[in-house]
């Protein structure tokens, strides 16, 4: 009975909270909820848009490789859709881990409307993401095809950049050639003294484990050859270089070395100044859209000669030639410029030399050897239109790749270029895939 207001209550006769009877919540109480999953999740979610999205792209290749058929025996396989749907949402999300994908397919609602009922692991997560370089690559193409023909792309302007992105091999993992050697006889002594306990029923483990033990091994086995086949190549750049450079710094190159884990990585100068083992991504992106039209991985230190095969593969991707192409210093080589004239590009990127020097030469001063392709764009470059419009490069390359990081590009956690190639093909889809619907929200 409640006391009225105004009326003194005795402190001896006030309720304490330990005499209380209330209802206290019961929070690890199961319950049986009638709930179907497509009343989880609004019509208006995220989750929703990504899958519409999907089902307009042709996936028909992914099914390749499904071996359980109507006319074969064989555990169903998870329909393709679905694994592509959960990374594109969780890239967009910038999650890279197929544990906490995983994780998240059993208790977070979208990634559960999403996998519709289905039970999926992380080892498939992890084996879908690498196991289709071809079919994303393919699908990067079918949804350039489609922005184009709505008119979303326009190609009339075109900024490409590479950037750094480090690599899953650690510093310690470079190795010179003797090095390599001793590696290799470990590796395979150890290989024949697993397989050795395994057929002598020693092991102490199950076969299960017997065989991933042997494979592991077999694996490291087989990086280290990759690695000896791949260090004549850096040697003979290592030689290229000493031979251009004086005595003093040529005492300072050091002898050539491979990563043993990750063979195909290569010590990168990074944003910050550092030196760590990366990869170098190039990306062109679409200046009135800002999407992305081309992508490569390459372990090449430098960008140089990386604008010819992007523009070939731009072309080869929608049928069309961009009207401008925008470059940074590290791509603008005068055979490139060239080159991409001659393609019937208009090339705009920062000259190397001085505004004007003693000799009262000024950038746009013609030099012994150039080509009429270079003359005309140091005539472009030294007028203020031509520089105003080339800072348009920074707003388009430099905010793409600030978009792709944050889709959790900031380094990888697989090994080798091809491995390393599907995750940037499934990342510039992700952020392709955003862009396709904010263009048409």
């Amino acid at each position: 009975m409640e006391v009225p207001e105004g009326v003194a209550v005795d402190a001896a006769a006030r309720t304490r909270p330990d005499q209380a009877r209330v209802r206290r919540p019961v929070r690890n109480q199961v319950e049986l909820m009638e709930r179907d999953l497509d009343s989880l999740l609004p019509d208006e979610h995220p989750a929703r848009a990504v899958w519409q999205v999907l089902e307009k792209l042709d996936l028909a290749e992914f099914y390749s490789k499904i071996k359980a058929t109507t006319t074969r025996p064989g555990h169903p396989a998870i329909d393709p859709p679905i694994l592509l749907a959960l990374w594109v949402y969780a890239t967009a999300q910038g999650i890279g881990s197929a544990r906490q994908l995983a994780e998240l397919c059993s208790r977070h609602d979208a990634y559960r409307w999403l996998c519709g009922g289905v039970t999926v692991n992380y080892h498939t997560l992890s084996d879908f993401r690498t196991a289709h370089p071809t079919e994303l690559d393919r699908i990067l193409s079918q949804m350039l095809t489609i922005l184009l023909h709505a008119d979303l792309v326009t190609l009339e302007v075109v900024a490409q950049d590479g950037t750094r992105v480090r690599a899953s091999a650690g510093s310690g993992s470079f190795r010179r050639r003797q090095t390599i050697k001793e590696c290799q006889a470990q590796a395979d002594a150890q290989v024949a003294r697993v397989a050795r306990e395994r057929d002598d029923g020693v092991s102490g483990g199950s076969a299960r484990q017997d065989r991933a033990r042997e494979r592991a091994r077999r694996e490291r086995t087989d990086r280290i050859k990759e690695a000896l086949r791949q260090l004549p190549q850096l040697e003979a750049a290592k030689e290229r270089q000493k031979r251009t450079q004086t005595y003093v710094k040529r005492a300072t190159i050091q002898e050539a070395r491979v990563s043993t884990t990750d063979p195909d990585a290569r010590t990168m100068k990074m944003p910050d100044g550092g030196y760590r083992p990366a990869y170098n991504v190039e990306i062109a992106t679409d200046l009135d859209s800002g999407i992305i039209v081309g992508v490569t991985v390459v372990n090449q230190v430098t960008d140089a000669g990386q604008a010819e095969p992007m523009v070939e593969q731009i072309v080869e991707r929608t049928q069309r030639l961009p009207r401008d192409y925008l470059i940074d210093g590290g791509l603008a080589q005068l055979d490139t410029i060239t080159h991409l004239t001659q393609y019937g590009l208009t090339v705009y990127a920062p000259t190397r030399e001085p505004r004007s020097d003693t000799n009262g030469r000024t950038i746009a001063t013609p030099r012994r050897g150039d080509s009429p392709a270079v003359k005309d764009w140091r005539e472009r470059m030294a007028t203020a239109g031509g520089q105003q419009f080339y800072r348009l490069r920074a707003a388009t390359a430099e905010w793409a790749n600030a978009q792709l990081r944050q889709h959790g590009l900031r380094s990888f956690t697989v090994r080798g270029l091809e491995k390393v190639q599907s995750i940037m093909l499934l990342t510039v889809i992700t952020h392709n895939l955003l862009r396709w619907m904010a263009l048409t929200a």
